[in-house]
C-alpha cells in the first residue's frame, strides 16, 4: 500500500493555517470587544464643559467628569472649589470622594443660582487667598457661578484690569440681573465701578 506523505503534509500544512487564522481572527475581536468596553478617556483639560484658564495656578470651568477630574490631577491642579449645589441634577455623586482619592484639596462652597451673596464670594476669597498660588480649578455646573467669582477675584484680587476679566467673563455668559446685582454690590463696596472703557453690562436672559 502506497501512502503519499506529501499529500498528507500538505493538509496538515492547511489545517495549522486555519486554525491559525481563526486564533488571530478571535484575538482581534477579544481586543475590539475590550476597547469599546473602556471609558472614553478625557483628551485634553478644554474637553471640560466651558473652561477657561485664566492663569498657570488658576481656571474655572463647568462641571468636570470623574475621568476629567483625573486628567485635572495629571495636569498639575491641586485644589478643587465646587460652587453649585450637590442636588443639581448634573452634579456629579461623590465628587469630594473623587478629588480627595486623587491627592487634591476639595472645598465646597454651596452657591444658590438664584439667591448668590456676598458671602458665598467672601468665602470663596478666603480659601483662595490661604494659599493664592495653590493651582485650582474652580467650577460649578457650567462655569456661570465660576466665571462671575472669577471676574470679581481677578479684578479685586489679581488686579486684572477690568476690560480683560470683563472680555473673559463675557466669552461665557452675560450675566442676569440677579448676578449683576451681586456683581455690581461687590465692586462699589470695593470702592470700584463697573464701568470700563469696552464693558457692556447687557442683561442676560439665563
Amino acid at each position: 500500500m502506497l501512502i503519499d506523505y506529501g499529500q498528507r503534509d500538505h493538509r496538515t500544512s492547511d489545517s495549522r493555517g486555519d486554525a491559525m487564522k481563526k486564533v488571530i481572527l478571535m484575538s482581534a475581536l477579544l481586543a475590539a470587544f475590550a476597547c469599546a468596553a473602556l471609558p472614553a478617556a478625557a483628551s485634553s483639560l478644554s474637553d471640560i464643559s466651558n473652561y477657561r484658564d485664566y492663569t498657570t495656578t488658576y481656571s474655572s470651568s463647568g462641571q468636570p467628569s470623574a475621568e476629567q477630574l483625573e486628567l485635572l490631577q495629571a495636569e498639575g491642579f491641586e485644589r478643587i472649589i465646587y460652587l453649585a449645589l450637590t442636588t443639581s441634577t448634573t452634579a456629579l455623586a461623590k465628587e469630594d470622594e473623587i478629588v480627595k482619592g486623587l491627592g487634591m484639596e476639595y472645598i465646597h462652597v454651596a452657591v444658590d443660582f438664584d439667591n448668590p451673596t456676598a458671602s458665598d464670594f467672601y468665602t470663596f476669597v478666603a480659601v483662595m487667598q490661604r494659599e493664592p498660588d495653590k493651582k485650582t480649578l474652580l467650577h460649578c455646573q457650567v462655569n456661570f457661578r465660576a466665571s462671575s467669582f472669577s471676574f470679581l477675584y481677578r479684578v479685586l484680587y489679581q488686579d486684572v484690569p477690568m476690560d480683560d476679566a470683563k472680555v473673559d467673563l463675557d466669552t461665557v455668559w452675560a450675566p442676569n440681573e440677579t448676578w449683576q446685582n451681586l456683581i455690581f454690590s461687590i465692586l462699589q463696596e470695593n470702592g470700584r465701578s463697573p464701568d470700563c472703557d469696552f464693558c457692556s453690562w447687557d442683561i442676560g436672559n439665563q
